[in-house]
């Protein structure tokens, strides 16, 4: 099984942490965001990785070689411009379409940590037959991604936003998404969208056309976004409760 790791945001929102590095490079617990990534993907059996980079991207290579990319074969796709999730995914695309296995890959965001356990929610996709699987909470959010049952059927913003359905639904609940999902390689090719696009909008244009796209619920597993100062800190602490690892 392959993986891709999300890391050419600009970091933004973490600003001034990020001033002089990529937030894939912030770290916690003496570790960066990226080999926490890195580590849990390799121990759960994953050896290939392809990495986006665009701000600092020169420091992310540069990394990656100082630690031998620890022990993985890791491709890098470089963005001169952002291609947000769906761009920048569809970019990579051609590294895991030439896995003759069709296995699914993982797709996780590098500004997150969590202990959503990778065996599981691979076994929900693959039992399910789905198209691609998002790991989803529930929780409070800014963007809802709406279910009803296993099956996305919709989006909304904010706890009090209007719900926009693309299939019908008689009875939905709004999830919020965790930046971890599992994707069959046949996704890719039904990527028609071009240039910087979010890969939620995709997953709604196709579920809205019937396809498979489910939610794994990630509720019992330790989460957070890292994309704060306050949050980091935050998840320091964490880190010396042994929340995660």
């Amino acid at each position: 099984m392959k993986a891709m790791v999300l890391a050419a945001g600009l970091g933004t929102r973490l600003r001034p942490v990020t001033d002089k590095r990529p937030k894939a490079l912030v770290e916690i617990g003496g570790r960066t965001l990226l080999e926490i990534t890195l580590s849990r993907l390799r121990d759960f059996g994953i050896r290939e990785v392809i990495i986006n980079v665009h701000h600092f991207a020169e420091m992310v290579v540069a990394y990656l070689k100082a630690h031998q990319n620890f022990g993985m074969h890791i491709e890098i796709s470089r963005e001169d411009l952002l291609l947000d999730t769906g761009g920048g995914l569809k970019r990579a695309g051609w590294f895991f379409l030439a896995d003759a296995s069709r296995e699914p890959f993982l797709l996780h965001n590098a500004d997150i940590v969590s202990m959503v356990d990778f065996a599981r929610l691979v076994k929900f996709h693959h039992d399910r037959a789905a198209l691609a699987t998002l790991a989803v909470q529930e929780r409070e959010t800014s963007r809802y991604l709406l279910f009803d049952e296993f099956q996305l059927c919709g989006r909304r913003a904010g706890p009090d936003g209007e719900a926009e359905l693309v299939k019908p639904s008689s009875g939905w609940r709004a999830l919020a998404f965790t930046g971890i999902h599992v994707i069959s390689p046949g996704f890719l090719r039904m990527m028609n969208e071009g240039g910087a696009f979010s890969i939620i909008g995709t997953y709604l244009r196709l579920a809205g056309a019937g396809e498979n796209i489910l939610g794994f619920p990630a509720d019992d597993y330790y989460w957070r976004d890292l994309g704060r100062p306050e949050q980091v800190r935050e998840a320091e602490e964490d880190f010396r409760k042994g929340l995660f690892r």
